[in-house]
């Protein structure tokens, strides 16, 4: 029986086993850490957005755009709610289109795969970091604890987003061994800095409005979502999905009262600190006129086009998703090694990262599909 070494326990890595047992393959499945598929546990604000009726790459990026088509042409958002079905469970999607779990628990999907993976008697070995992986006819894999001989091995170890969760990016070295480059990383769906002086004083405040990212002055990206300020710049689901698109340097333009056009808010605002009652939250307005210095059409400009530098992210301790990893231009289509017959990839590590809204862990399920095709 052809036996396979799946490295990672996250969602891609989980994935993996489940198609690749029930093609009667003998899989064992590392994980380093204690647990199985702890950031899919977390994924969608715990509630697991798994999916998007939106599917297409035109939401991906990645150095072949071409090949994700591809790809998910072959496991497009019906197929990974049929996959997830198939396990239990009832998925539904929102008025956005984004898929959830009926019971709105992400947790509960990491149950789903445990139990399925214990059904299929699937050898799961956690607390297994692989320190080392070689191939001299059969692939060797040495972790702390042991090691094992496998005929294929799936790199789905994730990227160097939330390191709380063992991903932090020491997989990559795994893939250098067999030749292979990493494209430079960066975090995505993560919160911006910004200018301190713009967010001054306003830490906590959540807004719902329309959100513009500028560069030199044309607008790159437009959505309309929650914003929620902090200290050191702005958080919430509009902002995680402007962070795909945002760069240094760029321009962040809120406007505060999106359902209320320039003439209908000349009627309402009023004079001194007190003339944005009942218009933004009464902090958020005084914050307002102190910028435009009292001038009440600057205030009313600000309204609609509140203006915040862009310095920057909070980084990967705190971004859901990792830009770059293992090149797209170095797998086949089924994100086998170009370089190495036998190793695959799947889910993060690859060079692709999706927008907010269940994108990324499509990728992680489509791409599981895919090396599931080969291997079975």
């Amino acid at each position: 029986m052809v036996k396979i070494a799946v490295i990672g326990g996250g969602a891609a890595g989980m994935a993996c086993a489940v198609r690749l047992a029930r093609a009667g393959r003998e899989v064992v499945l590392l994980e380093r850490g204690e647990r199985l598929g702890r950031k899919l546990s977390a994924t969608g604000n715990g509630q697991g957005n798994v999916t998007n009726l939106a599917m297409d790459a035109s939401h991906y990026f990645s150095d072949d755009p071409e090949k994700v088509g591809r790809i998910l042409s072959r496991f497009s958002a019906r197929d990974a709610v049929a996959f997830l079905e198939s396990m239990g469970g009832v998925f539904l999607p929102d008025a956005r289109g984004r898929v959830y779990p009926a019971g709105r628990q992400a947790s509960a999907v990491t149950d789903l795969f445990r139990r399925e993976l214990a059904t299929l008697r699937v050898r799961v070995l956690t607390g297994a970091r692989v320190t080392d992986l070689s191939r001299r006819g059969r692939f060797t894999v040495k972790f702390t604890g042991g090691e094992e001989a496998a005929d294929a091995v799936v790199l789905a170890a994730g990227g160097r987003a939330a390191k709380q969760f063992g991903t932090d990016g020491t997989a990559y070295a795994l893939a250098e061994r067999f030749g292979h480059t990493v494209t430079p990383t960066s975090p995505v769906l993560v919160q911006l800095r910004c200018d301190p002086a713009a967010v001054r004083g306003l830490k906590g405040i959540r807004v719902d409005a329309g959100l513009r990212v500028l560069r030199g002055g044309r607008a790159v990206y437009t959505c309309r979502g929650d914003v929620l300020f902090t200290e050191s710049g702005i958080s919430g689901d509009a902002v995680f999905r402007a962070s795909s698109h945002a760069r240094p340097s760029d321009m962040v333009s809120l406007d505060l009262v999106p359902d209320a056009d320039t003439a209908r808010l000349e009627r309402a605002v009023g004079a001194g600190e007190g003339g944005l009652l009942c218009i933004v939250n009464n902090a958020l307005g005084r914050h307002l006129f102190r910028l435009a210095q009292g001038d009440r059409a600057r205030v009313l400009s600000l309204l609609k086009a509140f203006p915040l530098p862009v310095t920057g992210t909070l980084g990967f301790d705190y971004a859901q998703a990792t830009r770059g990893g293992i090149p797209l231009a170095e797998l086949d289509g089924h994100l086998m090694s170009k370089l190495c017959a036998g190793l695959y990839f799947a889910g993060e590590i690859v060079n692709v990262d999706g927008e907010c809204g269940g994108y990324n862990l499509h990728w992680a399920f489509a791409s599981a599909h895919a090396v599931g095709e080969a291997l079975s």
